[in-house]
């Protein structure tokens, strides 16, 4: 029963092979909102990344969110953060995702994650969240690296931990909520993402000093660190 635990599952979700509707599509990005908020992803980023902003005593920070959806995320940082001095981006591939981050204080970029365009340290902080767990171990280093690169400060990448009890959880709770869709892709990415160990043997393969993976809440790794200046190309 828990074997299928023991190792990352390498079947691809439907949201990677594009087998969806615009309709299952548009409803998961207003689920994805929910999940956000009530499973974790915005404690995740308060006891990460806004900590070692008010540690770091940023006045105008610079922040970056790969794979940002709808950007809801990002929006709940402006929230925190009062100062629109501060400049908040969201990277998305699917130009639909990429349209919808635009507010008055939140750009949305259309582009590829492992080719972010953005100069060296162009922002202190990236973060990327509920996205590594789509990647094989190859592509994961190489996104690391790149936020790694435009990041002065520090990268953060919130993920899920593969567990039994966090897949029939999801499940069990899930069908009462959730659309079919994000019932089988959220179950697919359980078994698709990394334990702690894993976690934090990707981020050093992956360039990054002062590597720490903690855990946040309902089923939450955060993986971060930093790539220091002798470490880029």
């Amino acid at each position: 029963m828990f074997e299928r635990f023991k190792s990352r599952s390498l079947e691809l979700e439907r949201l990677d092979t594009g087998d969806y509707t615009p309709e299952e599509y548009v409803r998961w990005q207003q689920e994805m909102k929910y999940i956000h908020h009530f499973f974790g992803e915005e404690r995740a980023l308060k006891r990460s990344l806004l900590k070692d902003l008010e540690a770091d005593r940023i006045e105008m920070p610079a922040i970056l969110d790969v794979g940002a959806g709808s950007g809801g995320l990002l929006r709940q940082l402006t929230t925190w953060i009062d100062d629109r001095r501060s400049m908040f981006v969201g990277c998305e591939l699917n130009e639909t995702a990429a349209r919808s981050i635009n507010t008055d204080c939140v750009f949305g970029v259309q582009c590829d994650a492992m080719k972010l365009p953005f100069g060296d340290d162009s922002f202190d902080y990236a973060y990327c969240s509920l996205f590594l767990h789509h990647m094989e171990d190859d592509d994961a280093k190489r996104l690391i690296t790149e936020m790694g690169r435009v990041a002065s400060r520090r990268i953060y990448i919130i993920d899920l931990d593969r567990s039994a009890l966090a897949y029939y959880a999801y499940k069990l709770i899930g069908r009462f909520v959730l659309q079919k869709f994000s019932l089988e892709d959220g179950s697919l990415s359980i078994l698709r993402s990394r334990t702690m160990d894993e976690l934090k043997q990707l981020g050093e393969k992956g360039g990054l000093q002062n590597v720490k993976v903690e855990r946040s809440f309902i089923n939450r790794l955060v993986l971060s660190g930093n790539i220091g200046k002798d470490g880029r190309d």
